[in-house]
């Protein structure tokens, strides 16, 4: 969502708040803006824009100079995108300006009781409330002027805070939204995701809910929103500023897809057991003793996250046979569910700050039970709320439509289903197959990209439809699910997805040669339903672009993907219509990276 950049030190601080800028414009935005101070010129110094960061760079005047600031992306909820919505928000005296990620709940409650008062807003944003409610504070100090004000708010917030008469700190806080400190030599940093901030430190701090920080160039501190000393400890980031350069690709979507052997590699690396025919799997903190008591796994995710549940929660009850089903966090949260203590529960989160799936795992917390994280950012707010967990180590995922970090989670979950089925009924023999089906993965994932000039020259075929339609049959359906959510969002053309054994239930209706079907046909036990499925669609003059394991005759075009084990075979399967998505896309014109409206991490509802 939004993207929060601060600086406070000796540098001069308007560049380095424009690069932060520029590293976080993946997480999707409309506009931005920039405030700036220094010991020697009194008053702060704004600039905003609607539009992109290129933008408010040129806007930025040669003499903008500053040693501390703060900066920010916004994504429009309360307001259109305007140089007025933008943020930063300055108080009527500019002594005070924030920035904010999140939403104020009670916003136009308070924003009546303010215009009662007689103060007088200038946006429709939710953050000005909480600039008056600073800038009005009496408190001496401006940590207590911050305090005062996030107590009376309701909603999600990661704020950062600057103040013309204490021109020698900013102080942050963070409520549902991400806030990271940087530790520097005299100078220190604030943002919303590491990637502003690799370029300049590896040390790192994250405010948990309900904490505040006060930075200073040579120190800061941590405290609770009710004042209370809280005690962090800087951890070393493992990703390298490099990790976030595209490497030569058109866009990081292109880079990230063909990462994802390498990617697959680091997941599996140290935690394949031959001697057992199992994987070790430190983090969860589980023994063979606790696993054979889970009776039920739910796994809880939004978007991309829950397909790759989805295929986990097939894994699961393939592999270790206890019942499993995966289920939007979004919907599980906002229902009265039953809280099994004999079910384990499962978050998956790329960013792991994802609200929907954090409010959830709070909620199962508060019900006492046993909550596992699949996260790929390390010590992130699930990772921190959950129990135990997997680290996916795909590596930094800058494209706002994720490619790696699903192959990735897909993989951690067949490693939790080995590990959970080896402590129950799974044979030595199978936990070896499964093994050495996952050792092939990154081989087979290079031997799939190697046909990105066949896969652009379907895509460009399949570009002018103005709709999609992607089926499979129980493995293939979660694939057929998360690929026609690929093409959604990169191309905006219409794609749905539906199980194919659902056809002549409905969708059958919809067939015709405008609308083409992408089948996923994978050569296990029910590839002659399957093959069935394709007649049906034919027999109506349909138009069928198959990913299989062997030519498919019925097909117009087939993808043919390596075959893996059955129970692994959903991981490859998808990886083809990633690149279908992605040149389709690329033949529109779209801008593949940040695609409309949509956000990398959400971290609002």
């Amino acid at each position: 969502m939004c993207g929060i950049v601060g600086y406070i030190g000796k540098r001069d601080v308007a560049p380095l708040l424009l690069e932060g800028l520029q590293r976080l414009e993946y997480r999707g935005y409309d506009s931005a803006g920039i405030v700036v101070s220094s010991p020697k010129t009194p008053g702060l110094k704004m600039v905003k824009a609607k539009g992109r960061v290129r933008d408010l760079e040129a806007k930025v005047p040669a003499r903008f100079k500053g040693t501390t600031g703060i900066a920010h992306t916004r994504w429009a909820t309360h307001g259109a995108p305007s140089d007025v919505n933008a943020h930063p928000h300055m108080s009527a005296d500019n002594k005070v300006a924030v920035v904010h990620n999140g939403i104020i709940d009670n916003a136009a409650d308070l924003r009546r009781k303010l215009e009662a008062d007689g103060v007088e807003f200038l946006s429709e944003t939710d953050t000005e409330v909480l600039t008056h409610l600073i800038a009005r504070s009496t408190a001496d100090k401006l940590e207590d002027k911050v305090r005062q004000a996030v107590r009376v708010i309701e909603g999600t917030y990661g704020i950062a805070v600057v103040h013309a008469d204490f021109p020698d700190r900013i102080v942050v806080a963070r409520n549902g939204s991400p806030v990271v400190l940087g530790i520097g030599e005299k100078e220190m940093f604030v943002a919303s995701d590491i990637a502003a901030l690799v370029m300049h430190t590896r040390q790192i701090v994250t405010l948990d809910d309900g904490e505040m920080a006060t930075l200073k160039a040579d120190d800061f501190r941590t405290y609770t929103t009710e004042g209370t000393r809280t005690t962090a400890e800087p951890t070393t980031v493992e990703w390298e500023a490099e990790s976030y350069d595209m490497g030569g690709h058109d866009t990081y979507m292109h880079k990230e897809i063909f990462e994802q052997a390498d990617a697959v590699d680091r997941v599996l690396r140290g935690r394949i057991d031959d001697r057992f025919s199992t994987v070790h799997l430190g983090g969860l903190n589980l023994d063979a003793r606790e696993a054979r008591q889970i009776r039920r796994v739910k796994i809880l995710g939004c978007g991309t996250s829950y397909h790759a549940g989805m295929i986990g929660a097939q894994m699961i009850e393939e592999l270790a046979r206890i019942p499993a089903d995966a289920e939007p966090a979004s919907e599980f949260r906002y229902r009265n569910a039953v809280v099994d203590p004999d079910t384990l529960y499962v978050a998956v989160s790329q960013s792991g700050e994802t609200y929907d799936v954090l409010a959830a795992v709070q909620e199962l917390k508060r019900k006492g039970a046993r909550v596992f994280g699949v996260v790929n950012v390390v010590g992130s707010a699930i990772a921190r709320e959950a129990d135990a967990g997997i680290y996916v180590h795909a590596g930094p995922e800058v494209c706002v439509v994720s490619t790696k970090c699903f192959t990735n989670m897909t993989v951690a979950f067949a490693l939790l289903a080995l590990h959970l089925g080896r402590t129950r009924d799974l044979s030595v023999r199978d936990g070896k197959r499964i093994i050495e089906g996952l050792r092939r993965l990154p081989d087979q994932i290079t031997e799939i990209l190697k046909q990105e000039e066949k896969i652009k020259e379907l895509a460009e075929l399949y570009a002018d439809a103005r709709s999609m339609l992607f089926i499979g049959r129980v493995r293939g359906y979660p694939v057929a699910r998360e690929a026609s959510l690929k093409l959604k969002e990169v191309s905006y053309i219409h794609a749905e997805a539906y199980p194919a054994s659902e056809l002549k239930h409905g969708p059958l209706a919809l067939i015709e040669p405008a609308l083409p079907t992408v089948a996923i046909v994978p050569d296990d036990d029910l590839l002659e339903k399957n093959r069935a499925a394709l007649e049906e669609i034919k027999a109506r003059s349909g138009k069928i672009l198959a990913v299989a394991h062997q030519h498919q005759e019925k097909a117009d075009q087939t993808i043919v993907v390596p075959k893996n084990e059955d129970e692994l075979d959903p991981i490859l399967m998808g990886i083809p219509l990633q690149l279908l998505a992605y040149h389709t896309a690329q033949a529109l014109g779209r801008d593949i990276d940040k695609p409309r409206n949509l956000a990398k991490s959400v971290t609002v509802e």
